[in-house]
């Protein structure tokens, strides 16, 4: 009988240590990590490699990830907010949140959200809002603005022929600048967590 393929499972424990050093470890210690021997765990990475799990660095001294490192299962199915249906088993189409919500990573930043005035936006504080830098801003975007020195997250709306900013949250009052509205970027996406 054949010794049945592990490498998913080891993989997904390479994943874990990934995740919490940000490094992938040298051979003998992938070996005591995944329960094999160091010659085993080469074997192992070298069928990764093959398949774009991981690669080597240019002076080829340590693994480095793949683009395949960082894939997750999409499910071909959405899951319904509603009434409960029948769920199929996640597909195996291969998903990347990176290349999902970054489309030019050079012009690309994280921006933490502090504070309530977006809420009924569903934007929360501690969230991460995606904005693009250098993206023309149109109305109705939520934008990153520079008003009076300090930055904002708020909707971008016309008010009596004026550039203005729309907060989501009724205690917090529209703001009209005096000057000119200096758009920092445009939001393209949000990352929440839900556990900590």
């Amino acid at each position: 009988m054949p010794t049945p393929n592990r490498d998913p499972e080891h993989l997904a424990k390479l994943r874990d240590f990934y995740a919490e050093s940000r490094r992938i470890p040298s051979n003998p210690r992938i070996g005591e990590l995944i329960g094999t021997s160091k010659a085993s765990a080469r074997k192992f990475m070298e069928r990764l490699e093959k398949h774009g799990f991981v690669e080597r660095t240019p002076d080829d001294d340590a693994w480095i990830p793949g683009r395949r490192f960082f894939e997750h299962a999409l499910s071909e199915d959405a899951v319904r907010a509603g009434m409960p249906a029948m769920a199929r088993d996640v597909s195996t189409t291969p998903f990347y949140f990176d290349e999902y919500l970054v489309r030019e990573p050079s012009r690309t930043v994280l921006v933490p959200v502090r504070g309530d005035s977006m809420t009924d936006a569903h934007i929360d504080d501690g969230d991460l809002a995606v904005i693009e830098r250098g993206s023309e801003a149109n109305v109705g975007d939520f934008v990153v603005a520079i008003v009076d020195g300090d930055y904002t997250l708020k909707e971008l709306v016309l008010e009596q022929g004026r550039f203005a900013l729309k907060p989501h949250n009724p205690s917090y009052p529209l703001i009209v600048p005096e000057a000119d509205l200096e758009i920092f970027g445009v939001m393209v996406g949000l990352v929440r967590r839900f556990q900590s």
